[in-house]
């Protein structure tokens, strides 16, 4: 079966101005098609299978729903309303018509598919990472840049730390004093000694949290500690590749038992940032903001420039040398992934 050509951006407009017409106009025309707001359920997605979604209602009941074509998108976390329907076949029960709007998402960019979301009206981001498959404080650095970009409080996890004997961990410890020095809260987690799990449970209870970070760092398993009943499959570190297998593959969102709630995201081996525009990369570094514009060139690359503010805090230690290489790096990357067709304006 051919697929279905894409709306182009002068017919999604359309489209948008249709509903808001079908919403607010009232007429008597028996034969009309007019979506009457009054009759649709309210829910939040809370599972998205290709083009099904389940929504959760307010009263605790589940509705597996079609998504309607006319909609861009719809992830875990969306506020949705929905057409009630019975396909006894299939155990479709509804149509989502509307996806409100979101006051938070998280996006990432697809090579094919330009930028995807990946969760919506999220309060934290649980950076998760791990001393095994290795400790990357580049990956770390992308998912800090992706939260400061859209405004999201991020907290980072390191994993697995019972794998680390003192020495270990005390080098460990010392490479990330960088990001408690900026104000960033980091957690030391483990799921076998059960160390810092009541820490991460007090930041997850009453918000609505997602967990993100490369596959294997143990986001399935911290999820089976902080919700016994979530029964998410864990996986181990492929012996061939030294990376991390996907254990989960469809994002959910479950309740946690003492308030809030928590989305679980398909692992991602590498986030790439390249669908963000340089300066925004470069205020996603917040030790840099209170440098920016003062550079002697106002095309300033912050590298080897004459007059760079940034450069010179560097060298004056004022700057982490390690995040200021890992800023070049994501920038290199950038360059090296970008495609050549361009995205949709965000």
């Amino acid at each position: 079966m051919a697929k279905k050509p894409k709306l182009t951006h002068r017919q999604k407009r359309q489209v948008a101005a249709n509903r808001s017409k079908r919403l607010k106009t009232k007429q008597d025309s028996a034969s009309s098609s007019i979506i009457d707001e009054a009759n649709l359920v309210s829910g939040t997605v809370i599972g998205r299978f290709g083009k099904h979604a389940d929504v959760e209602c307010e009263d605790g009941s589940l509705s597996r729903c079609h998504i309607r074509r006319t909609i861009d998108s719809v992830v875990c976390g969306d506020k949705v309303l929905f057409s009630k329907g019975d396909d006894a076949e299939s155990g479709v029960k509804g149509v989502i018509e509307i996806v409100k709007d979101r006051h938070s998402v998280l996006t990432r960019p697809d090579f094919y598919d330009g930028i995807k979301p990946i969760a919506a009206n999220i309060d934290n981001i649980i950076v998760v990472s791990a001393v095994l498959p290795t400790l990357s404080t580049n990956i770390i650095d992308r998912y800090l840049v992706a939260c400061e970009d859209i405004g999201i409080t991020p907290i980072i996890v390191l994993n697995k730390i019972e794998l680390l004997d003192d020495i270990q961990r005390a080098d460990v410890d010392k490479q990330l004093d960088v990001y408690r020095n900026l104000g960033y809260q980091l957690l030391f987690t483990s799921c076998k000694t059960g160390e810092g799990l009541d820490a991460l449970n007090e930041h997850l209870n009453n918000n609505v949290s997602v967990f993100v970070g490369q596959s294997g760092v143990g986001k399935s398993s911290l999820i089976n500690q902080v919700l016994p009943d979530a029964d998410e499959l864990t996986g181990e570190i492929s012996d061939t590749s030294g990376l991390g297998q996907h254990t989960t593959t469809t994002a959910k969102l479950l309740h946690l038992p003492a308030g809030g709630d928590l989305i679980d995201s398909p692992g991602v081996r590498e986030f790439g940032l390249w669908h963000i525009p340089t300066e925004r990369i470069t205020t996603g570094f917040i030790e840099f903001r209170e440098y920016l514009g003062g550079c002697k060139f106002r095309d300033c690359k912050h590298l080897n420039d004459p007059g760079c503010l940034i450069k010179q805090a560097v060298d004056e230690g004022k700057i982490s040398e390690a995040r200021f290489a890992s800023y070049h790096k994501i920038l290199t990357t950038m360059d090296e992934q970008r495609p050549n067709h361009s995205l949709p304006p965000r």
